[in-house]
């Protein structure tokens, strides 16, 4: 049986992400030490995942059994990206590092020189092969020892590091000299700007077969309350959408309006966007 790849929709390639890869391609270039920060849902994991290709690469990574016909997919995937994306556990320590991101190293690199690369076969080895990039998600997850861990593995090759959290992970960093030195990038990951809403609103109202009409006094009002009630909170747009579709879809309706954008908030649990 073939292995699955997580389903996460239809990507938007906002303003942001388009940010986030000349941040990522920056720390790569540079291999440097890049911390990315930004309030919970506004897309700096999906921009993440998206960039390193790794709901297509993970399934292999993590299962790592006998290979397969569909798996040369990923091993192009692999070569394009050469970027590992890894959420460490809570209280991520230097020996569940080691149990978990070591074997993701290795078989990643095996993806890479699995496609077929004569450049990098010359290339020294180092504690990330043919790796470039690595992004730790939930950084704050790490400890003082685990964050050693990733500085020592990050100066004895050369490869970039992201690490992603909440507002506030700069000023914890600079607690650790050795590391906060090394950090050559700092990425702002804000909400999404009333213009990055209208721009998604437009593309889920063409997914759905409608179309927004600016001259149109209730689809201003339908957009208007949206974006209200995410307040440029990515994750929580998603979510709205797949209720908003459900109840237009139960109730078959042919326009969304604001008495069913106020239903499908219901039916959230929508807390304070600051």
């Amino acid at each position: 049986m073939s292995r699955q790849t997580r389903r996460t929709g239809t990507f938007l390639v906002t303003r942001e992400h388009k940010r986030f890869v000349e941040f990522a391609n920056a720390v790569r270039r540079n291999a440097t030490i890049g911390l990315c920060h930004g309030r919970a849902g506004v897309g700096k994991t999906l921009s993440a995942r998206r960039y390193a290709n790794w709901d297509l690469i993970a399934p292999l990574i993590t299962t790592w059994g006998r290979r397969e016909d569909s798996d040369k997919k990923v091993y192009a995937a692999s070569s394009r990206a050469r970027t590992l994306f890894y959420t460490p556990p809570v209280g991520g320590s230097i020996s569940a590092l080691r149990k978990d991101i070591q074997p993701f190293i290795m078989r990643l690199c095996v993806c890479i020189d699995s496609y077929g690369n004569p450049k990098w076969a010359e290339r020294p080895l180092t504690p990330l092969g043919l790796i470039e990039l690595v992004i730790i998600d939930e950084a704050e997850r790490l400890t003082m020892t685990g964050l050693e861990f990733l500085r020592d593995q990050f100066d004895r090759s050369d490869a970039g590091l992201i690490l992603i959290g909440m507002p506030g992970i700069e000023k914890r960093m600079s607690q650790y000299p050795q590391l906060y030195s090394r950090i050559g990038f700092v990425h702002e990951y804000p909400p999404l700007s009333k213009d990055e809403m209208q721009f998604v609103l437009q593309r889920q109202w063409r997914k759905w077969g409608f179309g927004q009409d600016d001259a149109d006094f209730t689809d201003d009002r339908v957009a208007a309350a949206i974006i209200r009630l995410t307040a440029g909170n990515f994750r929580l747009l998603q979510r709205l959408f797949m209720q908003i579709e459900r109840i237009a879809r139960i109730n078959e309706m042919a326009a969304i309006t604001e008495d069913v954008v106020e239903a499908a908030a219901q039916t959230l649990v929508i807390g304070n966007a600051n």
